[in-house]
């Protein structure tokens, strides 16, 4: 049986350093195929790209490594690669290493997240892994995507050990600032940033807003078990998701609605 083939892409684009960093890194468990964005697409979600054609050629990385991108989003890049252009099905899809967090409530918007989504969409294990670099996009010390990278892949050896069992499983990992005290299995946890909107004027008088916002600098009292508070306070972070959204605690007290919202004739109002 030969080395695993391991999916790498990202939502920073395919120059970033923790796309380097990880592709390195599962070099020595696996064979890393690159498909990358060919810009940034952070907060892309699970973006699709329907409205113009996608393009895939290939690149270097700034260690002379050569790999392929295209105009699409990371979910673009995983359903290029499962869909013809790898060449072939990936035992194990990777994302990241995202340039900040991806925890609590704001793992929908994330395009690394999404990437993993992806795959684990199509019954491949995947794993999303985020650097936390603070609250203003900027760590002390400066980001350790090496680290990052090589606890991603420890984190890849066991999912692959896993095998089927994780085949439609997302493992999400988030990395502290810092060396990290330890490693928490979590739970996702809540709002991790503040919304603010700011106004103003461009040159020509034209109105903007601009969407913005504050993230928590403190762990949060009482969730010692999600994701959140282990960032914040200094561990690794290993959350496993799915892509099941079903609210089942609510599912059976809503099934009298079958009866009570009735679809009568057409012409009248229900």
């Amino acid at each position: 049986m030969g080395r695993p083939f391991i999916l790498v892409t990202n939502d920073d684009g395919y120059l970033s350093p923790g796309l380097l960093a990880l592709r390195k890194s599962l070099s020595v468990i696996g064979e890393p195929w690159v498909l990358a964005p060919d810009r940034n697409w952070s907060a892309a979600s699970r973006t699709r790209v329907f409205h113009k054609p996608l393009r895939f050629s290939s690149a270097r990385l700034p260690d002379g490594e050569e790999v392929h991108v295209t105009n699409g989003a990371p979910s673009d890049c995983v359903l290029l690669a499962l869909l013809g252009l790898a060449p072939r099905r990936p035992d194990l899809v990777v994302a990241g290493v995202n340039m900040g967090v991806n925890i609590g409530h704001d793992v929908t918007y994330s395009g690394t997240v999404a990437a993993a989504m992806e795959g684990a969409s199509a019954g491949i294990p995947a794993i999303a892994v985020s650097l936390d670099l603070g609250p203003e996009g900027g760590a002390e010390p400066s980001p350790d995507y090496e680290m990052a990278a090589a606890i991603t892949t420890r984190v890849a050896r066991l999912v692959l050990a896993k095998g089927k069992a994780l085949a439609r499983t997302l493992i999400n990992v988030n990395v502290p600032r810092g060396v990290p005290k330890g490693v928490r299995v979590t739970r996702l946890g809540g709002k991790i940033w503040s919304d603010d909107l700011v106004r103003g004027q461009d040159p020509r008088g034209r109105d903007y807003y601009w969407l913005t916002g504050e993230m928590l600098t403190s762990p949060p009292q009482g969730e010692e078990d999600t994701d959140v508070w282990a960032v914040l306070s200094g561990y690794v972070s290993i959350t496993p998701l799915h892509l099941d959204l079903t609210a089942y605690p609510v599912l059976e007290s809503l099934r009298r609605w079958e009866e009570e919202i009735r679809i009568g004739d057409a012409a009248q109002p229900l």
